[in-house]
């Protein structure tokens, strides 16, 4: 299988540049990159005026699949992601049963083995059960396949048990991906404490809750060596802890999603139990700490934290409904209109955050980046193009979004993984 890319504008996230380049790839590698290939190609695509990148990693997704599948399966997520330019996710362990287990680790890369061809890679459970109680065999999850470690969706409470994690996490060279927000201070609160909450007479989650697990899961960080990642950072001080244990020398690093750098707790008010998300979403200010720690690179990685629910369950009231929201299909769009179409970031910096940098986190050496003798998993978009965010659309079974109806500006017109086609925007 041959393919010739031509005439795009290539983005080098490694080295910060845009080129004009034709890209050639063969047998599923790159093997040319350079101005006016000639070559005899069984697909050739015309990319004049269209971004050509690596393409994206989403380092945090949650499939569903094991026993959630009425929500989302592995095919169907695999399938947002290729609309959305993501050629590889990787998926968290808050499953029935949870991916706590070598067999568990392995259904999942036999199931992904039978799709369209985007990369999964299973992150295993801190805890047995996800219990927080009992810690996982780190080297048996890591033997049959897992990236990193986490149990996401629930704050590790028990500080002896995560640090004992972590000792083992750094003998492993696995990453620790943390969840970060103090249960007994959030409990199932739907809503950011603050204005909306006392406006709609509910208990709030207070953004200390986040920030004081953030500081602790560093500090255990710096004291073990051990790898930390915090997921889905959401408040302006979060941040700010994060720059300050970089600077100290600290292994830690960290994500922010689309909605934590464009929506107000005040969507709640507007699209309620739509926008309910956890962290929850936070305040202008947030918003403006976020996209500071995006700009000046404290926060490494721009992911998803797809979270596909029912329209039964979003249906529920705000206090009733689970959180969560898909985000596979529109995070690069969303990104672009608020991020690159602003000014706020340059092209290349906002695709490092969304290709490389994870990539390398997660220790995936082939991904997020285009190199000769390196995978043909390319994404190409338009940058230009305005469209209007319609959840009927979606390859999801979910539409649980609070993007619905929002005009964005670029849109993904083709995405390739080891060379292959695997979607093509109509």
């Amino acid at each position: 299988m041959k393919l010739l890319i031509q005439n795009g504008r290539v983005v080098d996230p490694v080295n910060a540049t845009v080129s004009i380049l034709d890209i050639f790839a063969e047998n599923g590698r790159i093997v040319q990159m350079e101005k006016n290939i000639e070559a005899e190609a069984d697909v050739v695509l015309d990319a004049t005026g269209l971004i050509v990148c690596p393409g994206l990693v989403d380092m945090h997704v949650h499939l569903r699949d094991p026993g959630l599948t009425y929500k989302e399966d592995i095919f169907t997520g695999t399938a947002a992601a290729a609309r959305g330019g993501v050629t590889a996710v990787a998926c968290m362990a808050n499953t029935d049963p949870v991916v706590d287990s070598p067999e568990q680790i392995q259904y999942i890369k036999e199931k992904a083995a039978q799709g369209n061809g985007v990369h999964v890679y299973p992150i295993g459970a801190v805890s047995v059960g996800m219990r927080g109680e009992e810690p996982t065999d780190g080297d048996a999850l890591k033997q049959a396949g897992a990236v990193a470690l986490s149990d996401d969706g629930c704050n590790v409470d028990n500080a002896n048990l995560m640090r004992d994690v972590m000792i083992l996490a750094k003998r492993l060279q696995l990453p620790v991906l943390c969840h970060c927000e103090d249960t007994s201070m959030v409990e199932n609160r739907a809503v950011n404490e603050g204005s909306v909450s006392r406006q709609l007479w509910l208990e709030g989650r207070p953004a200390i809750a986040e920030e004081i697990m953030v500081m602790r899961d560093a500090m255990l960080a710096e004291e073990t060596g051990a790898h930390v990642h915090i997921c889905h950072i959401s408040t302006a001080k979060s941040v700010d802890i994060v720059r300050r244990m970089k600077k100290h020398g600290v292994s830690i690093t960290c994500e922010t999603c689309p909605q934590y750098f464009t929506l107000t707790e005040d969507e709640i008010l507007t699209q309620g139990s739509l926008a309910r998300v956890n962290p929850p979403l936070r305040t202008a200010k947030d918003i403006k700490g976020i996209i500071a720690g995006l700009k000046d690179g404290t926060i490494d990685a721009i992911a998803t934290d797809h979270a596909p629910h029912s329209p039964e369950e979003k249906a529920r009231s705000l206090t009733r409904a689970p959180s969560g929201m898909v985000g596979l299909e529109t995070s690069l769009a969303i990104t672009l209109t608020e991020l690159y179409h602003t000014g706020k970031m340059k092209l290349p910096d906002l695709i490092r955050a969304m290709t490389y940098n994870p990539a390398s986190i997660l220790h995936l050496s082939s991904k997020g980046r285009l190199s000769l003798g390196g995978d043909a998993d390319i994404t190409i978009f338009d940058p230009e193009q305005e469209w209007v965010i319609d959840p009927e659309e979606f390859a999801s079974k979910s539409r649980n979004t609070p993007f619905a109806g929002r005009k964005v500006k670029g849109r993904v017109k083709y995405t390739i993984v080891g060379g292959k086609v695997i979607y093509q925007d109509q």
